[in-house]
């Protein structure tokens, strides 16, 4: 496993990364009309691009214009339903700045691998183009930030793809948490436990001639194709993305942040785990908690990839929250009391979500130009990847641990041990022999929230993970 390096951000000249400005600024940004068509360029056609596709065709006064992807070899079957809907092809191209430098194109959708996901969000803002960037919004901390940066400087409306915040009965149950009429939130609970059995092991190759492997890599440090990077397994690789708890587990990391009253960023964070079961090319955990502390609250986060969607398996496919409170647990729209009795529905709150579904209400934002329509603006969706960030840096500083010592870092917490009684519980059910195995069991971080920098014991090597070295003339600029 590769450690990030620190980065020492010197001034770039623009004609050094023309890259970043080659679109040019917000002045290239049509003025939009009640009545205008919202040119829209999908960036990242496979897999969730699809259905940001599927999303822009049914809706109205929306036109895709652009695809945008390395990989040519779905522009024809993703330009078909477009042609269908609005009478023309999109044009198709393999470099995102092309499209940028279009002054009728409006927004950019982005369903691109993670490593991309700051640096286009960036390019597109200073474009003068609207953003919806997938989740989540960063590879690492400091790209976030400049996420945020970069929208409010060229007032830029950039939508995050957590959709639950479009959810008016998710806002309702968070409101419902935050009402204290349930008792006092103690554990703010998530669960992504997906299928993430082993990807085995690719050969060292040439790309296809359809890809360009240069463009796919973009920011990421060069190195060889394999085909586990394109177009699914990235995920578990380092340099493109952030594990599972990056992946499906950003929507609930966020959920249960959002559950927290007031929340921002944590205080103390701390994770462990590993991949287990298996021996793959893959690199990020299949089995992982992450405990995050606020104050008397502890947001407590678990991932079990070694699970299996049938019914009548012991270890179920489980992507959920639960608000472990002084009188009981609310989930699922209803309240359960500590002491047993009947469950109860939750009451209805008075709750203001832009309505529209994600991608209906970030083109009424677009319209609106008000970031309060935005449901899950740029920075509610730099703070929750936060969280996966600083998680995921406690993992990857931490040592090796037999299972079989009694460790101190769980405390008496009884959901923190109850987590790490699920993760063992699973591992040993598909076979995992615990006494002769070992996890990665996390250093203990301190975060400060007003600098988004880590500080105290082990503060050096943790801040090396804030950024990371990039590939000219790929740079995510270290200031907007």
């Amino acid at each position: 496993m590769k450690q990030m390096t620190r980065r020492t951000f010197l001034t770039h000249t623009l004609a050094a990364a023309a890259t970043v400005t080659i679109a040019g600024t917000k002045s290239s940004g049509r003025v939009l009309g009640a009545n205008d068509v919202i040119r829209v360029g999908v960036a990242g056609i496979h897999g969730q691009g699809n259905g940001h596709i599927e999303e822009y065709v049914g809706l109205k006064g929306v036109q895709i214009t652009y695809l945008i992807d390395p990989d040519t070899r779905l522009f024809a079957s993703r330009s078909a339903s477009i042609k269908e809907k609005w009478g023309r092809s999109p044009v198709c191209v393999q470099d995102i700045r092309k499209a940028l430098e279009d002054k009728e194109l409006d927004a950019i959708s982005i369903a691109t691998p993670n490593h991309w996901h700051s640096l286009m969000t960036i390019w597109a803002c200073q474009a003068g183009k609207d953003v919806y960037v997938e989740k989540p919004l960063s590879h690492n901390i400091s790209e976030g930030r400049r996420c945020v940066e970069a929208a409010r400087r060229y007032n830029r409306i950039v939508q995050h793809g957590t959709q639950q915040r479009s959810s008016a009965g998710r806002a309702n149950e968070i409101a419902a948490v935050h009402s204290g009429k349930y008792g006092k939130l103690l554990v703010s609970k998530g669960y992504c436990c997906k299928p993430r059995w082993s990807i085995g092991r690719k050969e060292k190759t040439q790309p296809p001639a359809e890809l360009d492997f240069n463009i796919w890599l973009g920011p990421a440090p060069e190195q060889p194709y394999h085909a586990n990077l394109v177009h699914y397994n990235w995920h578990w690789f380092w340099d493109f993305g952030n594990g599972d708890i990056g992946n499906q587990g950003i929507h609930e990391i966020d959920v249960a942040r959002w559950a927290i009253k007031g929340a921002t960023l944590p205080t103390k964070v701390w994770s462990l785990g590993g991949r287990f079961a298996y021996q793959d090319q893959g690199q990020t955990p299949n089995t992982q908690m992450a405990v995050l502390e606020y104050g008397d609250t502890l947001l407590v986060f678990e991932v079990r990839g070694l699970v299996d969607k049938p019914k009548d398996s012991p270890f179920k496919f489980k992507v959920a929250n639960e608000y472990y409170t002084t009188d009981g647990m609310i989930t699922e729209g209803k309240f359960y009391p500590k002491n047993g009795g009947t469950p109860e529905k939750l009451a209805h709150f008075d709750v203001k979500v832009t309505p529209g579904g994600a991608w209906g209400s970030f083109l009424h934002a677009v319209r609106s130009r008000k970031i309060a329509d935005c449901n899950a603006d740029v920075e509610v969706g730099h703070l929750s990847c936060v969280l996966v960030h600083a998680a995921n840096t406690s993992y990857r500083l931490g040592e090796k641990v037999p299972f079989d010592a009694k460790s101190q870092k769980l405390g008496d917490n009884r959901e923190i041990v109850e987590t790490f009684h699920n993760l063992t519980n699973n591992l040993l059910g598909v076979g995992v022999k615990l006494e002769e195995t070992s996890y990665q069991l996390g250093r203990t971080l301190t975060l400060d929230p007003k600098t988004e920098r880590f500080v105290g014991e082990g503060a050096d090597q943790a801040n090396a993970f804030l950024t990371c070295s990039y590939r000219e003339p790929f740079v995510v600029p270290a200031k907007v």
